[in-house]
């Protein structure tokens, strides 16, 4: 037995509770999780915007070292200190073969696999294949990547979804040159990780977004060099800080209708607008036929940042080694796991950056 996030159903609160892990079979390792990040993906597991199969153990975003290595198991052993990959690509489907494992069909649309019990036998799933708040989990072992020495664990759990995320959608999917205009709409976790990205890539300005001011503080500590209070007037405001074109690049980390609008509305002409929050399907985002044509934009998503766990997570890792990104920053609330109802509610409000979950960093 161990101590787990666990939510009954839609809209529950999340509670602590004993589960019983299954058997490690081949291909699996057990994973003693040392930290979580508590990401906005978790809390729509618990509002439906996300819909997983419950009861449901939250958490994806984690760091941790390997217990035990099943048969069949080469890559790690026991010891090893790794970050887990929720999004673990086949390698062999089409779009792995293509270059593009962050569409790997295996795992496209799967929110939670079923994963252990509760005390009393319930069957228990596991948020995005991994189901991290937790004092232990076991899992394929293409779920998990080695950690270079030297980075601490707390930090490292942020490596498994915001910072692939929010650096790769600045990297991979827009493709930021040195001295391009960048602004960041939304400054939730992975928002500030875009802004971290925009610095590494030497974009200028750096215009940061938020509807709480309280984001400044943190927006400019990981690179922005200008921050505004979100307002309908927003792309004007853009305009003045760009030479009235608008941004090179705008970054919507938020999913709503609004804040896609807003985004769209302050690139240039022949600019990119790139969607990184994840909106619900019963909203929609209106565009008119004259204006995709005249101002010729690009319009696109970044799923996992387009990123390759395998490949990016040793490259961040060594950034963070050298000085170049600065993660500690971002954790603004290191707390339990019964603290995670509120994180939801500093998540809910606005307030601080990233809440990490530590057990053993």
């Amino acid at each position: 037995m161990v101590k787990a996030v666990i939510v009954a159903e839609r809209d529950a609160t999340p509670e602590v509770r004993d589960i019983e892990l299954p058997e490690l079979g081949r291909g699996d390792v057990r994973v003693k999780i040392a930290a979580a990040g508590v990401c906005h993906s978790d809390l729509s597991m618990v509002t439906g915007v996300i819909t997983p199969q419950y009861p449901v153990v939250l958490g994806h975003e984690a760091s941790g070292v390997i217990q035990e290595a099943g048969p069949g198991v080469t890559a790690v052993r026991p010891g090893d200190r790794v970050v887990l990959n929720w999004a673990a690509p086949c390698r062999e489907c089409w779009f792995c073969q293509a270059g593009e494992p962050w569409l790997c069909s295996t795992i496209e649309g799967i929110t939670s696999v079923p994963r252990g019990s509760l005390g009393d036998g319930t069957p228990l799933h596991a948020c995005m294949g991994v189901g991290a708040f937790a004092e232990e989990i076991v899992l394929p072992a293409q779920s998990v990547v080695p950690l270079p020495d030297g980075v601490p664990l707390d930090v490292a759990a942020l490596l498994g979804c915001a910072v692939l995320t929010g650096v790769g959608a600045v990297r991979n999917t827009a493709g930021v040159r040195e001295g391009q205009s960048v602004l960041v709409v939304g400054l939730g976790g992975i928002g500030l990780c875009a802004v971290l990205g925009a610095k590494l890539a030497g974009a200028d300005p750096i215009i940061a977004v938020d509807i709480s001011p309280e984001k400044e503080a943190y927006a400019r500590q990981a690179g922005a060099t200008h921050f505004i209070v979100s307002e309908p007037k927003l792309s004007k405001q853009v305009r003045a800080l760009t030479g009235g074109r608008g941004v090179d690049h705008a970054l919507e980390c938020v999913g709503a209708p609004a804040t896609i609008r807003a985004a769209w509305s302050a690139v240039r002409r022949g600019g990119q607008c790139t969607i990184v929050g994840v909106g619900g399907r019963d909203q929609e985002v209106v565009f008119n036929p004259l204006e995709l044509f005249h101002f010729s934009r690009g319009l696109t998503s970044s799923i996992y940042g387009a990123s390759d766990p395998d490949r990016d997570v040793p490259r961040l890792a060594a950034e963070v080694l050298s000085g170049r990104l600065d993660l500690a920053s971002l954790i603004t609330h290191r707390i339990g796991l019964a603290d995670v109802p509120e994180a939801f509610e500093r998540m809910r409000g606005g307030h601080g950056a990233r809440s990490v979950i530590v057990l053993d960093a």
